[in-house]
């Protein structure tokens, strides 16, 4: 309720506007209008996603039921890492759409980020096919690994243009759709392949590939206007890539730095002389990885298409009074996990999944972490101290793997540190979104780059 209270009063200013302000009243109610339609349609994108978790996380569960541990922790590293290079696929080019409301400036920020991640698949894939043709990689989970990375780089590409268009609702029924779809074919696919990792990867794979699909099909006349024929040319292309080079320069590595400090748990998974202690984990893993991404989802597409409507001179007050309310929300949301999942622990048989509970608790301290870094990190992309924002993430996953190798091994002493690890992490990005966007600099992908 706090977390709402304030998102409510972020979008709906108490002092009502001045007359040198706003012309007319016309006009002011206007925007008004607009604002209580974006915050609805806001609030529904949340209802879709608390609803696709929901379902997701009871096939997960089942599935978890049927598996083998080792098979859960191959899969936590193959989506892991599908998810890090999928970051890259896009340059970044993405955080552009959200600079300014210019339509025509969208259309070549989406033309070109399309075209970076074409040529990057394509890149990928050879590179994929080499790994193959040296034996290096088993073909089937190769040509899954590729399926995977695409849905992903579409989902990440179109999501972004959804949000910059303010269309959360169809954000919100790809996920629905995604976390329909994906449970079910994994269950089907450990009814007819076997509980084994295979079937988890093959379920990944057609559960991006289905719901980056339908995402077309739900954007096609937008995308049909962003990507006509005419609008494509080589010049258009090399002038935007030079207009917007920063974005790969800076904002790419810190996006690279944040995602591996996210996934440094599974760092460690190697190194546990405990199987069923890295199977625990990893189950955890993917068990907070869901609130993670709702909370994610939900605030990111709200924070992102207000803030790209703001002058800059509004940032960074507005900013300040959302990061409190992100503040509530994660601590709220993550402090209730952990004291469900200690309660379900202690109803729990006997068995290889004993003690799950305990883990899930423990981790939620680097979840609330990574889950109220995520909304900052996508702010900070307007910020004018990239630098500064790059050597936060590089000192965090820097300090996780002084950890790591401290302690040497897989241990529940380890997840705390790492736990403490994230929180000093999110305490930096905090400080960083509160004094690092005020009216006196300017955005690193500034607007008059344009041209």
């Amino acid at each position: 309720m706090a977390a709402h209270v304030i998102m409510e009063r972020a979008a709906f200013p108490a002092s009502a506007p001045s007359v040198a302000a706003v012309p007319t009243r016309a006009v002011a109610q206007e925007k008004a209008s607009a604002t209580r339609k974006s915050l609805t349609a806001g609030l529904m994108l949340a209802v879709r996603f608390i609803q696709a978790r929901f379902i997701s996380v009871w096939g997960l569960l089942v599935a978890a039921a049927l598996c083998p541990p080792q098979a859960f922790a191959d899969f936590a590293v193959f989506s892991a890492f599908a998810n890090f290079v999928a970051i890259a696929a896009l340059m970044r080019l993405e955080a552009i759409f959200f600079q300014t409301s210019d339509r025509d400036r969208l259309g070549r920020a989406f033309r070109l980020a399309l075209a970076a991640g074409t040529a990057f698949l394509g890149l990928v894939a050879c590179v994929v096919i080499a790994g193959m043709a040296l034996d290096w990689i088993e073909p089937s989970v190769a040509l899954l690994f590729l399926v995977s990375l695409t849905g992903r780089s579409v989902l990440r590409l179109l999501w972004s243009e959804a949000t910059a268009e303010g269309d959360f609702k169809v954000i919100g029924n790809s996920n629905v759709v995604q976390a329909v779809v994906q449970p079910v074919l994994m269950l089907l696919l450990i009814w007819s392949l076997g509980a084994n990792s295979y079937a988890l990867f093959l379920a990944d794979a057609l559960g991006h590939a289905v719901a980056a699909t339908y995402l077309i099909w739900l954007r096609r006349k937008a995308l049909v206007a962003l990507v006509r024929p005419r609008f494509w040319s080589l010049s258009e292309l090399l002038a935007s890539a030079i207009r917007w080079r920063d974005a790969p320069r800076y904002l790419l590595p810190s996006a690279l730095l944040s995602y591996g400090f996210t996934i440094a748990p599974l760092m460690a998974l190697p190194y546990g002389g405990n199987p069923l202690l890295a199977a625990h984990v990893a189950l955890a893993m993917r068990l907070l990885d869901v609130p993670t991404q709702m909370y994610a989802t939900v605030s990111g597409p709200l924070v992102l298409n207000h803030l790209r409507a703001l002058p800059e001179a509004k940032r960074q007050s507005w900013v300040r009074l959302v990061t409190l309310g992100l503040i509530a929300g994660a601590v709220a949301l993550f402090g209730g996990i952990a004291l469900v999942a200690l309660g379900v622990d202690s109803m729990l048989a006997d068995g290889q999944w004993r003690g799950v509970g305990e883990i899930v608790a423990i981790m939620t301290l680097f979840y609330c972490g990574i889950a109220l870094v995520s909304p900052l990190h996508d702010i900070a992309s307007l910020s004018r101290h990239p630098l500064q924002h790059v050597a936060t993430n590089a000192v965090a996953l820097l300090a996780a793997a002084l950890v790591m190798l401290w302690f040497g091994a897989l241990s529940m002493p380890l997840l705390y540190v790492l736990g403490i690890v994230s929180l000093a992490r999110m305490l930096a990005q905090i400080r960083f979104a509160w004094t690092r966007l005020g009216p006196e600099g300017s955005p690193i992908l500034k607007p008059e780059m344009s041209g």
